[in-house]
């Protein structure tokens, strides 16, 4: 009878408390990363792959082995409490495991991780659709995109990209929302069945189905900025946290930071809704801890971002599989191919902004490798730009980690008119952070950021004339040489695409004729030149006299480089982020055929398992079978040191690094600012052995005597073969380079694609 007594009266006061008060706050720890960018290697302080010096120093940080341990680590110390880890978007692109293996180490690294969601950021377009599915049907984890609409024909498992996914922690419901940035159709290269909804209706449709299942607790995890994160996600109601993306932005309470963190914004009804991002490149792991009371309202929120320096460990297991990966592309990664007397800010706070450093480099080397064309303006997207270089030796992979996109140069003729109007529309989202920022070469521009974007920011555009700096003529026509991903319409240079006239896309790969340029003017020293002028600023130095463009065997002593601080290891601000016509002279950047790869199986392994002889700690799962390298090391062109060549430019190397069979080629170049590598058609690269050089529009006596045969009588079919291009057909064939259109207008599968070694043409008769 005591018994029952007892029960009844704690009953009774069990109904009372509830009565009068709350259930207890539920506290839920996010643990979250974002834009790692293939950073499966730590990287230095300039962004860049660690050597093994830094490595030795301790001076690195992030790498899949020590975000690994890193979140183990919080797991552990969070052992019995409620955690969530959130990936938010752009794992894809930025370093040669990207570029051998397409996706296959991030998502093998993510699976071992264990997210409990990942949104699809730009990114992970850049290899079309076959990217996206490669993440779909290997993801262990939800894929969340809910503004993704695949509905157009997309061949994707629409199963697998779901809208949100709702994870059950602690006897909590936590609903989670994944959007990605609407113009990732223009950013990167989805192709045509895949568009981009609005973000903010996506959202709001899933936070009413979410509601409608009984969730109060939900999280907005997005690719979309910390600015449009903080004014406008998070005020969208029944969102209660926003985890984003996509603009890098380091957040900290340090007071050097862009703003706290979280940041926390006046939602929707009154609400606290707390903002967080983490950097990018596995540097930070953000770690915020919430509190809901028991209607779903937030009422508190903490953390930090975690640095991952030297004081995390790397997860042995996750290192021994690294190096497993990281073979074939070793060898390719530490070929020397020149060497910086100073560093080379490469940074996005820089090149998306102001003149840099990594700017003007690349687009010296474009515009000095296309000047025999008639060629004076270079334009390089601030977005194409990936990395920093520090000073000293140079190898092809810190230039592979800098131009990641297997862009190639693209040559075009555009009015003076349209020159401005694009340069007005790249200068327009400066305060955003855009990648569609326009480093150059050939001529400068001021720029005036008080003024309104898209109203008259360009105040004057001069270029470089017979060393003279000359007003641009709205009349004029000029030649102009950028990436084919710019030409092609990227970034919102819609003018580059609609109005080109005499458009070549098919030109040398951006990384080796970066490379080349290095190589021919090592040691090479980074400078600024007041090509980009700041109305609201004076001058940092006297203005160079006009450059017309910069030859090999320039005599010009380079511009000293400003001193560049180098980025402290603490969070730091970050920003809110031709071909020339038929009776021209001119010289087209031509392809050089490839060899096609062998074939390959298209399937990869899956598993994040290290290969059999290893078994990380973290994982149960069988061993995997070790991945297939899409690239052998000699598969890419590296130039050796040497002296400046002559000016004759040398043969062009074929166009981008091939992806390995089973991926598909995408017909709209790639990058990304969010640029997006384009796909390269199934073509082998060039041997890791410099191929012919000087190979100039007119032929050397020796090459006529050898190869120019006498004009064709009737139409001939012609195999490709390995150092082909169309201009060094048609001048074996008719004794006239000019005559390559001939060809291309008769073959138009090599208009929309390359050469490749084995492939037959046809040969027009000449006429």
């Amino acid at each position: 009878m005591k018994r029952i007594a007892l029960l009844a009266a704690l009953s009774t006061s069990v109904l009372s408390l509830s009565a009068g008060l709350s259930y207890a706050d539920y506290t839920l720890n996010i643990l979250h990363i974002n834009d790692w960018h293939s950073r499966i290697e730590g990287n230095n302080k300039y962004e860049s792959t660690c050597s093994q010096e830094e490595k030795d120093k301790g001076e690195c940080f992030g790498g899949a082995a020590r975000l690994v341990t890193a979140i183990r680590q919080q797991r552990e110390s969070l052992n019995g409490q409620n955690v969530i880890v959130l990936n938010a978007g752009d794992n894809y692109q930025g370093s040669l495991f990207f570029q051998t293996y397409h996706g296959d180490v991030e998502n093998e690294f993510s699976n071992l991780i264990d997210f409990d969601a990942m949104v699809v950021g730009n990114h992970e377009f850049d290899n079309g659709e076959d990217g996206v599915k490669r993440l779909l049907d290997q993801a262990t984890f939800p894929v969340l995109g809910a503004n993704v609409d695949v509905a157009n024909g997309a061949q994707l498992p629409k199963d697998k990209l779901l809208p949100s996914t709702v994870v059950e922690i602690g006897g909590e419901k936590i609903g989670v929302i994944g959007v990605v940035t609407t113009d990732t159709a223009d950013i990167a290269t989805p192709g045509p069945n895949i568009s981009f909804a609005d973000d903010v209706t996506a959202i709001e449709a899933e936070v009413n189905s979410l509601t409608d299942q009984g969730v109060n607790k939900i999280i907005a995890l997005t690719h979309v900025g910390y600015v449009r994160d903080r004014d406008v996600l998070a005020k969208i109601p029944g969102v209660d946290v926003v985890v984003g993306g996509h603009s890098h932005t380091v957040l900290s309470n340090d007071g050097n930071a862009e703003g706290p963190y979280p940041t926390m914004v006046d939602g929707a009804e009154g609400r606290d809704v707390p903002v967080v991002t983490a950097g990018s490149y596995s540097k930070y792991l953000g770690n915020l801890s919430v509190t809901f009371d028991d209607q779903g309202n937030v009422t508190s929120a903490s953390g930090d971002p975690i640095l991952l320096d030297n004081s995390i460990p790397e997860d042995p297991q996750v290192l021994e599989r690294v190096a497993e990966l990281g073979g074939p592309i070793e060898e390719l990664k530490a070929k020397q191919v020149g060497e910086l007397t100073a560093p080379a800010d490469g940074s996005r706070e820089s090149c998306r902004a102001q003149e840099c450093e990594m700017g003007n480099l690349i687009a010296d080397a474009i515009l000095d490798r296309t000047k025999d064309q008639g060629v004076t303006i270079a334009i390089q997207n601030g977005g194409g730009i990936r990395s920093s270089i520090d000073g000293g030796p140079v190898t092809m992979g810190e230039v592979l980690t800098v131009l990641p996109f297997q862009n190639t140069v693209a040559t075009f003729q555009l009015s003076g008119e349209d020159l401005k109007a694009s340069l007005e529309g790249a200068v327009s989202a400066i305060e955003e952070g855009k990648g569609k920022f326009p480093q150059v070469a050939g001529i400068r521009y001021t720029l005036d950021k008080s003024v309104a974007p898209n109203e008259g920011r360009i105040k004057s555009v001069e270029v470089s004339e017979s060393g003279n700096w000359t007003p641009l003529d709205p009349a004029k026509t000029y030649t102009i040489v950028t990436n084919n991903f710019v030409r092609n319409g990227g970034d919102d240079y819609d003018l580059f695409e609609t109005n080109a006239q005499n458009a070549y896309d098919y030109g040398p790969s951006l990384e080796q004729v970066v490379a080349e340029y290095i190589s021919e003017n090592s040691p090479y020293t980074p400078k600024l030149e007041n090509r980009i002028i700041m109305a609201d600023a004076a001058p940092t130095s006297q203005p160079a006299a006009a450059e017309t463009v910069p030859t090999q065997n320039s005599e010009q002593t380079p511009a000293e480089p400003t001193a560049s601080e180098p980025p402290s290891a603490e969070p730091t601000s970050q920003p809110t982020n031709t071909e020339p016509t038929q009776n021209s002279e001119q010289t087209p950047v031509e392809p050089t055929a490839s060899e096609p790869p062998s074939a390959e199986p298209t399937s990869q392994p899956t598993t994040t398992t290290p290969p059999a002889s290893t078994t990380p700690a973290t994982n149960e799962a069988a061993p995997a079978p070790a991945m297939n390298p899409a690239l052998d090391a000699n598969d890419i062109d590296v130039p050796e040191p040497v002296a400046p060549a002559p000016t004759t430019p040398p043969t062009n190397f074929g166009t981008e690094a091939p992806a390995p069979s089973g991926t598909s080629a995408n017909t709209q170049p790639t990058q990304n600012s969010e640029q997006t590598p384009t796909e390269p058609t199934a073509s082998e690269p060039p041997s890791a052995e410099p191929t012919n050089q000087g190979a100039s529009t007119t032929p050397t006596p020796e090459a006529s005597a050898a190869t120019m045969n006498a004009p064709a009588a009737s139409e001939q079919r012609r195999t490709v073969r390995r150092g082909d291009s169309l201009w060094r057909i048609a001048e074996e064939v008719y004794g006239d380079g000019a005559k390559w259109r001939v060809i291309a207008d008769a073959n138009p599968a090599v208009r929309s694609g390359r050469l490749a070694v084995g492939m037959e043409l046809v040969i027009p008769a000449a006429n």
